[in-house]
């Protein structure tokens, strides 16, 4: 029996289809309030209702599975209560993998994020470049650079846990959607004028999601594995929508100061009247650095595919049309 947290997002949901078109019995861990719409052409998933702060939830979920996918995580940016994010990503963690280690789980596989590597100016960023708490911008980067933290304390005690950094995953099923997932969207939607100098390692979220199996086969405990493909800068992406969905690509370039201003104080506003920014102000502070990597430990010692990313970018765009979502 495989456990996967947070199927009813965009990465949990390729990770259980991965697992059932190779014929595996998945359980999935779902809230009350989760949306399973997405997961409605598999009925066959078996659902455990709890939550990631219960612990009594957690050891049923746990209950007589062999190996467990921790990809669930409280996804946002610019948060008006940074603790909702602590509580769910780094004390959620924490108390699902002590689950998961009491009740014997062979392997534990934590989906950390791209946004835990440590970035170099001018070159590329690997599982042991140098990085800090510190490094992490936003409220989101520093939860999961703590729960990765926990993760390593609990697997230098003997738990059998396994950590992938996935870069920046696309393709259909991004409902809710992700920040890049958004991104898709406002240039679908003709609102993306402009861009700034920064750069993604982009990885087609099939590829992503058997980057997961891979690492709990083959992963070596207490390793971190980047599972991404191509390094981009945000034009080239642009550009690539643009020849995918018949759209033109933005042409200008728009300086970081006037973007940051911009950002700061669409933020400010969106926060004081509870709503989600329409720029986000921690998505513009990450920009300032090209977010590109090396992916090599993850192809050499996992096998991890390299679909190019243009695949699962018209995956995407035809997912969204065809949902009603442009």
């Amino acid at each position: 029996m495989f456990l996967v947290t947070g199927a009813s997002g965009f990465v949990g949901n390729h990770v259980a289809r991965a697992l059932r078109q190779r014929g595996e019995r998945v359980r999935i861990l779902v809230r009350k309030t989760s949306n399973l719409a997405q997961l409605a052409d598999m009925p066959e998933l078996e659902k455990t209702v709890g939550d990631l702060r219960d612990k009594a939830s957690l050891d049923t979920a746990v209950k007589g599975c062999e190996t467990v996918f921790h990809v669930a995580a409280d996804y946002r940016f610019d948060v008006s209560d940074p603790e909702e994010l602590y509580k769910s990503n780094v004390e959620g963690t924490r108390n699902l993998l002590e689950a998961a280690g009491n009740a014997g789980v062979k392997r534990i596989v934590y989906t950390s994020t791209v946004g835990c590597i440590g970035f170099v100016e001018n070159g590329l960023g690997t599982e042991d470049t140098p990085v800090s708490i510190a490094m992490m911008v936003g409220t989101y980067k520093r939860t999961k650079f703590q729960a990765e933290q926990a993760v390593l304390e609990l697997a230098g005690k003997g738990l059998p846990a396994v950590i992938v950094n996935p870069t920046t995953p696309v393709g259909e099923y991004d409902a809710r959607p992700t920040p890049t997932g958004e991104m898709v969207l406002r240039f679908l939607r003709r609102k993306m004028p402009a861009v700034v100098d920064t750069g993604l390692n982009l990885i087609d979220v099939r590829d992503c999601a058997q980057g997961h199996l891979l690492a709990a086969e083959r992963g070596r405990v207490a390793e971190r594995y980047i599972l991404g493909c191509r390094n981009m800068t945000l034009l080239e992406i642009m550009q690539a929508l643009g020849k995918i969905a018949g759209l033109p690509a933005p042409t200008i370039r728009l300086p970081y100061a006037v973007a940051y201003l911009a950002a700061w104080a669409d933020t400010k506003l969106a926060l004081l009247r509870g709503k989600t920014p329409s720029v986000s102000l921690e998505g513009v502070r990450m920009a300032k650095k090209k977010m590109w990597v090396d992916c090599s430990k993850a192809v050499r010692e996992l096998s991890l595919p390299q679909t190019p990313p243009e695949e699962a970018l018209a995956r995407a765009v035809a997912w969204y049309r065809s949902n009603g979502r442009v």
